[in-house]
């Protein structure tokens, strides 16, 4: 595993190939940006930044270069030439949240999860932006909700519960959104479950924080490989490149206290691997045919 950029993050996370630009674009959540990168051998180059006021924690790209950003409590749309719409609030004015991980699902609704600010929590959710406006609430007891995949066929749903130290896995049907069952899928005895990412082979790839490690499982739960990252924090994987077939880690420089950060000095970058087996194309953000503002 190779560090891929110069550039050291506070809460690097996130990160989604937009096959379409040929760009990887990411989040440094602490830092409240959105950045874009291109992607060449064993580097990744930093081409554009976008800044938030407060925490960002995930980024969706439309078909059209639109990003769908998370921002610290509502959700916002960057168009292409830089104008700002704010979308649907989720997290309720003055409380001591944040959105975190995001993905779009199947058919390119986006799904997004909180966490607290504020210590341990039980309540925290996971949402689905409809293509009308409308939030969908499938979690309302989470500790911390982070990342989701879809399997290839789009009819089974992962996502993780990382202060649980849980994956769950639940039938998902992509025409009409409807889900069923949570079901425990992994549970982790070491670190902490961050970001996932689906290969083409149905085999999910997991960033586990605290153990400076990418896994990989069968669709049955079976670990068959793991992939060492010189950074304990690893926060999340995604598949990047025109064959999708360079694995892309995120990790965090946060979090570290002096003696882990002389041990680990390369925490914070973006990393990158190539591997045998292609990712699974993400699909892009479908975008809104109603009002961006709706909430319900």
């Amino acid at each position: 595993m190779t560090p891929a950029t110069e550039e050291a993050f506070q809460l690097a996370e996130g990160p989604v190939w937009d096959a379409e630009r040929q760009r990887l674009v990411w989040v440094d959540i602490l830092a409240g940006l959105v950045l874009e990168g291109t992607v060449g051998d064993h580097r990744i180059e930093v081409v554009g930044r976008h800044r938030f006021e407060g925490m960002v924690g995930a980024v969706a790209v439309g078909g059209n270069g639109t990003l769908l950003v998370a921002g610290q409590e509502r959700l916002v749309v960057l168009t292409a030439d830089g104008v700002r719409h704010e979308g649907p609030r989720i997290v309720p004015d003055g409380e001591a949240r944040r959105l975190n991980d995001g993905s779009t699902d199947p058919v390119g609704r986006f799904l997004v999860g909180t966490l607290s600010l504020a210590g341990p929590s039980e309540r925290e959710v996971l949402v689905r932006l409809e293509d009308d406006g409308r939030v969908t609430e499938l979690d309302s007891d989470l500790t911390l909700s982070n990342g989701l995949a879809w399997s290839v066929d789009g009819h089974r749903m992962y996502s993780v519960d990382t202060m649980q130290r849980t994956i769950f896995v639940r039938g998902y049907d992509p025409a009409d959104g409807a889900v069923g069952e949570r079901c425990v899928h992994l549970t982790f005895d070491d670190g902490y479950p961050d970001g996932i990412a689906l290969d083409v082979a149905d085999h999910l790839w997991v960033a586990v924080w605290g153990a400076g490690e990418v896994r990989r499982y069968t669709p049955v739960g079976a670990l068959v490989e793991r992939v060492a990252v010189p950074a304990p924090h690893t926060s999340s994987v995604a598949f990047a490149g025109h064959d999708l077939r360079t694995l892309v880690v995120t990790t965090a420089s946060a979090e570290l206290d002096d003696a882990q950060r002389r041990e680990n000095p390369q925490s914070g970058r973006l990393f990158s691997t190539r591997v045998d087996v292609p990712g699974a194309p993400v699909p892009p953000w479908a975008g809104l045919s109603g009002p961006a503002s709706t909430n319900s």
